[in-house]
């Protein structure tokens, strides 16, 4: 799985033209899921994500997380994270997983994030239009890439 985590002060994600779901500071989260993806890996991710020191503390460092702020979550699918450019400028997306497993992992991410003790957590629609809208924290952004984990365990 890939995970894209920006800090924000504020972010909201519309769906098929509905209302936003937005959250204040926190994090928004794009997900993607890949073929070879296990369900297993899925709490550890959302501890790492949740864990994430990327918040200043009272010293100006980044030494909180969200889950320490109580801060809250935006989760969105992003199939996109897994396009492969090698033969080309159009994107090929065949290492992205399909359903069932991507609803699966995405799902299981969403309940697990919700475990992590945040104040709140919105997210988009598997395979929906969306809109996402958020105001950063500054550049912070982090990819956690769990195919990773599995080289350097």
């Amino acid at each position: 799985m890939r995970a894209v985590i920006q800090a924000v002060s504020s972010a909201s994600v519309r769906v098929n033209g509905g209302e936003p779901r937005s959250i204040g500071p926190g994090l928004v989260i794009l997900l993607g899921v890949r073929d070879t993806d296990t369900l297993d890996i899925v709490p550890k991710l959302a501890d790492k994500c949740a864990g994430l020191r990327i918040f200043k503390d009272e010293n100006d460092k980044l030494n909180l997380s969200a889950k320490d702020l109580g801060y809250s979550a935006l989760v969105v699918s992003q199939f996109t994270l897994y396009g492969d450019t090698k033969k080309g400028y159009r994107p090929s997306f065949i290492k992205a997983a399909r359903a069932p497993l991507a609803v699966d992992a995405y799902e299981l991410f969403l309940a697990e994030m919700n475990r992590q003790g945040l104040r709140d957590v919105q997210h988009g629609e598997f395979g929906a239009d969306m809109q996402v809208s958020l105001v950063n924290e500054g550049p912070c952004t982090i990819v956690i890439d769990t195919d990773e984990w599995a080289h350097h365990s």
